[in-house]
């Protein structure tokens, strides 16, 4: 356990010097890029890039919880796509109510509702009037649900591939349910059409601008709490667990408690994510918050590398860049390159690309230390 624990370490600690150039990148230098005049400058940066950069961004958060609890604690759950949701939908209900008679038909009640004929606002709408409410949903809602959900698997000794069954199945249950119009939350449809968000319009450049800074700096703080985590005695243990879970219990330690602990915490960020996502993208619908999102998320961070945080958010904007581009040429072809590229990672890189980049870096180190010490053996022998 020890043996693999050290390298592990060492990476986190390496990791320190990246994440504040690739922080100044995004806090400054996309900002200043995106005010330089586009006809005077080929460096700028439009508005719309800035805010899909933002979008990818807020999914890298996510991609951080899902390497907690699956790079660091050996958890792999495919139903991380329904934590996303509820804390999208959370903020989507906010925002919703925001529009008020700017809607299609006048009425403080959605305009969905009123096509199905809602004569008055469910009452579990009602907190979400109010801004601070649904932040404090947004992160709750998510975190609370795994906390049930976990105890009760992890208390049973679910593990392994079952427990992996079993999330995928909670992000069928998820769609199922969030597509029905009963549940009165838009159905198929989901929630759109956001005109403000605490006064300010969506629609403005400046608005968006700023939820980019916003993301950035959730972002950045997400990344440290992460590694605040597992850089102390209880990401030792979880380490641990992810080696040796008998090990771990025959040492008097609770399993159950910890993964509890880093599950709920991936919930949180998944929340979290989701709500930075739907006002940047203006819509929030069950299609996101299914299986075949959820295992996306798993590529993200199996391309990135897992247990390397950097990894799981390289991961979650190089395959979101990449989708964006070729679902704009061949949208036909992203479902083929995006289960090719799953595949070739897992046979041929199964560390991603943070491990490939780590491998090189290692063996170029190696060969220069094999070159800088062959001519004062020569010398030796002459």
């Amino acid at each position: 356990m020890a043996e693999s624990l050290a390298p592990r370490l060492n990476a986190e600690r390496n990791e320190g010097p990246v994440f504040w150039v690739v922080g100044f990148v995004l806090l400054f230098v996309l900002p200043v890029l995106n005010v330089l005049p586009a006809e005077d400058s080929w460096l700028h940066v439009s508005d719309f890039a800035l805010n899909r950069f933002g979008k990818f961004l807020a999914f890298a958060i996510l991609a951080l919880g899902l390497d907690l609890i699956w790079g660091y604690a050996g958890i792999l759950s495919l139903g991380q796509g329904v934590f996303f949701g509820l804390g999208a939908y959370c903020m989507g209900m906010h925002l919703m109510l925001a529009i008020g008679s700017e809607g299609v038909y006048g009425s403080a009640l959605p305009d969905f509702m009123v096509w199905n004929q809602v004569t008055a606002l469910p009452f579990f709408w009602e907190p979400f009037h109010s801004f601070t409410a649904a932040i404090l949903a947004g992160l709750l809602v998510p975190a609370g649900f795994a906390l049930l959900f976990g105890f009760l698997a992890f208390r049973s000794r679910i593990r392994g591939v079952y427990f992996a069954i079993i999330t995928q199945a909670l992000a069928l249950m998820a769609w199922l349910i969030f597509n029905r119009n009963e549940t009165n939350l838009g159905g198929t449809n989901g929630l759109t059409d956001f005109k403000t968000i605490l006064g300010f319009r969506l629609s403005e450049p400046g608005t968006q601008f700023a939820l980019y800074v916003i993301t950035v700096l959730c972002l950045g703080g997400a990344y440290l709490l992460c590694r605040w985590i597992i850089t102390s005695r209880a990401g030792r243990v979880l380490i641990a667990i992810r080696d040796s879970e008998q090990r771990v219990l025959f040492s008097g330690y609770s399993p159950a408690n910890y993964k509890l602990f880093v599950f709920v915490i991936s919930a949180a960020l998944a929340g979290l994510a989701g709500m930075l996502y739907v006002p940047q993208v203006g819509i929030i619908t069950p299609a996101q918050m299914g299986v075949l999102p959820s295992l996306e998320m798993v590529v993200w961070v199996a391309v990135g590398g897992r247990a390397t945080l950097v990894g799981a958010i390289v991961g979650a904007v190089g395959v979101n860049l990449g989708r964006s581009i070729l679902t704009n040429h061949f949208p036909e072809l992203w479902p083929f390159f995006l289960g090719g590229l799953f595949v070739v990672v897992v046979l041929l890189f199964p560390d991603g690309v943070m491990g490939l980049t780590r491998t090189v870096s290692e063996k170029i180190a190696k060969r220069n230390v094999r070159l800088s010490k062959t001519p004062a053996v020569e010398e030796e022998q002459a």
